[in-house]
């Protein structure tokens, strides 16, 4: 029976039972949860008609198909906050460094806010107005969001230049960003050769000092030259986390962004005598041990089982390189505190994850564009608490011990029978349009056989990729030019060639 507080207090309790109930009340309503995201976007370029990519110049990239990068990235943002208000604090990674800059930075809040009641469906018209048209993609993605009613974000964008070019001499494209709720007390960027400018931001959580770094490490995660490079923009890291940590042990600290380096890297490359993320980081897995003067970061991805630690694929294998680390800070009772067991990829079947399980990523092809990314984002659950105390912490459920193991976890075939969840396009369905991508279907069309297997289908030419190289070969010594084929296979692209992938061999259905 629900019990009025004021008749609560009335009953004769011990003035020790009514000073613990008090305590925790306060505790309760002085508790802040917020969530904090990673999100590689996978290339979200403004349309000022300038970039240092060739597929992002104006006859291949246009204002609708910013418009439905925009809105896809929206729908995903919406549902990794509570009650549908998106993350508080979202390092984005792959936004475009501005081409055409202004000559003074922009505030990218006052520069939406001016026009706040205009429609995104207008601003994004043919023709775009004109003071639209150099507005970076960060306060683009703020006016979606904005729009969509995740509101309160302040802009932090990398200070990166494009005129200065890495060791290949191409000019810097993309840059770091963050998105905070929070009010925002220091700001320092970080340069970092051949990579991203990391971003340092020191926020105010209802009093407590935060600090979040966002990162986007050098590419090439099995590269032991790229892994050089990376170590460089490690070493930049730890010598500033150094600091902080010398100053506050137990300082609250967040560091995250596309690290590309798999969690494991050191097991998943064991010719690499020396790794950015484990080794000069010092990114580790014992949840206990962060409680010790030997280890101050533990890495997130830990919290989930392994078969299940994956937000990105490449060759279908599941990979690891965006990160959540966080520090010793987060685990005492005081300031900030991380949530136990609430990290999350986040995946939603049906919309950004395709039906064998991977991202889908983000299409040029069609008059609008069409996915969202080839990373799923990730998040995490944090508190403040008001005890006060850096002597205690918080209380663990199944932590872990840090086992990191050395075997790659393959992408696996759709479950159940692919009848009940293939698509049959209609006759005059566009299937490059990027609606059908990561979708799976059937096809029933003729053979084309060659050095790569193919169809043709819908009344075009497809490659058909299959994994099982044994099956594969099989099926190249017998598909005949010509012959009619029946299968299902999902509908994607590999290095810009589109394709059917036949995952398993019941998905082969015979001729017709």
């Amino acid at each position: 029976m629900h019990v009025p507080f004021r008749l609560f207090l009335r009953r004769k309790l011990p003035v020790c039972a009514v000073a613990i109930f008090l305590t925790v009340l306060i505790a309760i309503a002085q508790a802040r949860p917020f969530t904090v995201a990673v999100y590689n976007l996978e290339n979200l370029f403004d349309i000022d008609g300038k970039s240092a990519y060739d597929e992002y110049q104006p006859e291949h990239y246009t204002a609708a198909h910013l418009r439905t990068k925009l809105e896809n990235a929206g729908r995903v943002i919406a549902l990794m906050g509570e009650g549908s208000k998106g993350p508080d604090i979202i390092l984005f990674q792959e936004v475009e460094l501005d081409q055409t800059p202004s000559a003074s930075p922009l505030d990218c809040e006052v520069l939406i806010g001016r026009h706040e009641r205009e429609p995104l469906s207008k601003l994004l018209s043919d023709p775009i107005p004109a003071y639209a048209r150099d507005w970076p993609a960060e306060a683009w993605l703020l006016k979606a969001l904005k729009e969509r009613g995740l509101k309160g974000y302040r802009v932090i964008a990398g200070e990166d230049s494009a005129s200065i070019p890495n060791e290949d001499g191409r000019g810097r494209a993309i840059k770091n960003v963050i998105f905070t709720r929070f009010p925002v007390r220091a700001v320092r960027n970080y340069p970092v050769p051949n990579a991203r400018n990391i971003i340092e931001v020191l926020m105010d959580v209802d009093g407590h000092p935060l600090y979040v770094f966002s990162n986007h490490w050098k590419s090439g995660a099995g590269d032991p030259a790229m892994e050089r490079i990376r170590m460089e923009g490690a070493r930049v890291l730890r010598t500033r986390l150094n600091e902080i940590l010398h100053a506050d042990p137990h300082a609250d600290i967040i560091v995250g962004g596309d690290f590309n380096s798999q969690y494991n890297q050191k097991q998943r490359n064991p010719k690499m005598p020396e790794t950015a993320i484990g080794d000069v980081l010092r990114s580790q897995g014992n949840e206990l041990a962060i409680r010790g003067p030997q280890a101050d970061l533990y890495n997130l991805w830990f919290e989930v089982p392994e078969s299940e630690r994956g937000s990105d694929t490449f060759k279908k294998e599941w990979g690891t390189l965006v990160q959540l680390l966080v520090s010793r800070g987060l685990y005492d009772c005081n300031g900030v505190q991380y949530v136990d067991n609430s990290f999350r990829v986040a995946k939603y079947s049906g919309l950004n994850e395709a039906s064998d399980g991977m991202p889908i990523r983000w299409s040029l092809d069609g008059p609008s564009g069409a996915g969202f990314s080839d990373h799923f984002p990730i998040y995490a659950r944090f508190v403040t608490v008001s005890d006060g105390a850096k002597d205690r912490w918080l209380e663990l459920r199944n932590p872990s011990q840090g086992r990191t193991p050395s075997r790659v976890f393959r992408v696996d075939s759709p479950a159940g029978d692919p009848a009940s969840s293939a698509t049959i396009p209609n006759p005059g369905a566009n299937l490059r349009d990027g609606s059908f991508n990561g979708k799976l279907i059937l096809v029933q069309g003729t053979a084309i056989a060659g050095k790569r297997l193919g169809v043709e289908f819908h009344d075009d030419k497809w490659e058909v990729y299959v994994p099982d190289a044994v099956l594969r070969d099989r099926l190249r010594a017998s598909w005949k030019s010509g012959q009619k084929l029946r299968f299902y296979g999902q509908l994607g692209q590999y290095k810009g060639r589109w394709q059917f992938v036949i995952e398993d061999e019941s998905w082969l259905l015979g001729p017709e």
